[in-house]
Formats: C-alpha cells, structure tokens, sequence
C-alpha cells in the first residue's frame, strides 16, 4: 500500500510541472515573456478627426484621450488594463502626469499581433506629445480588466 502511495504521490507531482519548452513556443508565437503577461508590442498612434476614427471605441464607449488603446483582441483581449512603462510621466490632457495605465477597449483593422494603437485626442496636434513613441516597441503588461467603459 506505501509504494502504491509513493507512485501516486510521484504521478501528481509530475503532472503538476511546468512545461518549460511548451511555455517558451507559446511566448515566441504569441510574444509574450515566459508565464507572464508581458508583451513587446509595436506602437501607434490615433487621433479623433483621421479617417475611419470615431468617437466611440469598439465596446460602444467614448474614446479617452491618453487612456484608450487599440489592440489586437486575439493577444490582449479588449476589457484589459495594460500598463506600458514607456509612457509613465507623459503629459496628459489636464496636465497631469501619465501613470502608465491604458484600457484595452478598441480594435483597428490594421491592428493585428504585436501592435497596439494609442488614442492621443482630437486632432493631429494631440500626438505631438507622445510622437517619439509612434513605431517605437513598448512593453505591455496586463495589469487587470474593468468591466463597463474604460475611465474617463
């Protein structure tokens, strides 16, 4: 009875490792680090008045400048808070610093696999502030997920 415990004791163990090589194919396909929900991702920018841009963003919420982004819902699905580092301290509409923090909660047929847009407000002049950061790889990290629309 010990060793047929001892074997089933061994048999969970076992299948309760990771896969190590199976999580580094899926961070290579997918992007994302190893276990984590870390991704490189290629930005973009939009801006409300460019063709095709509205005011509403694909969950049917109003677009919010600094805070909405655009994302390929296959590798960070829409309704994800994404904090991406590279735009802490960016300056907001108010005035206030950035705190890295994005709501995943529009889409963009040109937005597909590692890439993700970034809604800087109404007009071209918005971009201005966050330019260097249009074709620049960010790191984006799923923080959590909100429900309803994304704050204002």
């Amino acid at each position: 009875m010990a060793l047929f415990f001892a074997i089933g004791t061994a048999t969970q163990a076992q299948a309760a490792q990771k896969d190590p090589v199976g999580d580094l194919i899926s961070s290579v396909i997918s992007g994302a680090l190893p276990g984590t929900g870390v991704f490189n991702v290629k930005a973009t920018l939009y801006h409300a008045g460019a063709k095709g841009v509205g005011v509403l963003d694909s969950l049917g919420c109003k677009v919010v400048p600094m805070r909405t982004l655009a994302v390929d819902k296959t590798i960070i699905p829409r309704r994800t808070v994404v904090f991406i580092k590279e735009t802490v301290g960016l300056r907001m509409p108010n005035g206030d610093a950035h705190d890295g923090y994005w709501y995943a909660s529009d889409v963009g047929g040109a937005i597909k696999g590692q890439r993700v847009d970034l809604y800087t407000g109404h007009g071209a002049a918005s971009m201005k502030p966050v330019q260097k950061l249009n074709l620049s790889t960010l790191t984006a990290v799923k923080v959590g997920e909100f429900k309803g629309c994304p704050p204002a």
